[in-house]
């Protein structure tokens, strides 16, 4: 059946050859037989339309003088991350812990962050986090990035994790009764969800200017690498 397949094939490519190699050369006799009598008919009227029509004709299938391909409407490849949505508040659930959980100051903490929500979504950067009411956003690590540029996809039922350094043995040390933290969306600087309460892991905390929050990332002894010895 497939040798019979085949020479079918060959047959019309044989055809279709033929048959354009036929239209160049009547094509060519008329402009020479046309030449003194004031009648000239150029090859050129053999455009790519005609030959797309031809290439139907002798493969049964629609003939194309180029193909392009668009992008999708975020310039990202289906399937990549620049189609997947930012995670907001409404998909995640949000905990903290103290690391490690026995210690007696709770100067490191681990955030954690859930998606409990029905797709794929992404964690750009770093959280914006704030402890307290009326403080300023605490500093990154920029070393912290597992892979720059890249954002943190997590599937439902996944984590993902960022490590927060409370107080690193600075002075004007404060009471922290809360703890908020919000999400960057795919430019830097950008924000895509309200402030998120994060459940405090004790009653109080004690901060202070030394404090310290890294990237993102789905490994949470990489992140805490980079607290735990401060």
């Amino acid at each position: 059946m497939s040798a019979l397949v085949r020479s079918k094939g060959w047959k019309s490519y044989a055809i279709g050859a033929a048959v354009v190699a036929a239209l160049l050369g009547a094509t060519a006799c008329e402009s020479s037989a046309a030449n003194g009598s004031g009648e000239v008919k150029s090859s050129n009227q053999l455009n790519a339309t005609s030959l797309a029509k031809l290439s139907e004709t002798a493969s049964g299938k629609p003939g194309n003088a180029s193909d392009s391909t668009s992008g999708n409407s975020n310039g990202g490849v289906s399937g990549g991350f620049g189609t997947i949505a930012a995670c907001t508040e409404n998909g995640l659930a949000v905990s903290a812990v103290k690391e490690p959980a026995d210690s007696k100051e709770a100067r490191h903490l681990l955030i954690i962050v859930q998606n409990v929500g029905d797709e794929k979504c992404t964690l750009h950067h770093y959280p914006y986090v704030r402890l307290g009411n009326g403080q300023t956003t605490v500093p990154v690590i920029e070393d912290s990035d597992p892979d720059p540029g890249v954002p943190v996809t997590i599937a439902p039922g996944e984590e993902a994790y960022a490590a927060l350094l409370v107080s690193g043995g600075a002075r004007d040390e404060y009471e922290v009764k809360n703890i908020t933290l919000t999400l960057q969306g795919r430019k830097p600087g950008s924000k895509v969800s309200k402030p998120i309460d994060v459940p405090m892991p004790v009653d109080t905390l004690y901060a202070d200017d030394g404090q310290l929050v890294t990237y993102w990332t789905t490994a949470s002894g990489f992140a805490l690498d980079f607290i735990m010895s401060k």
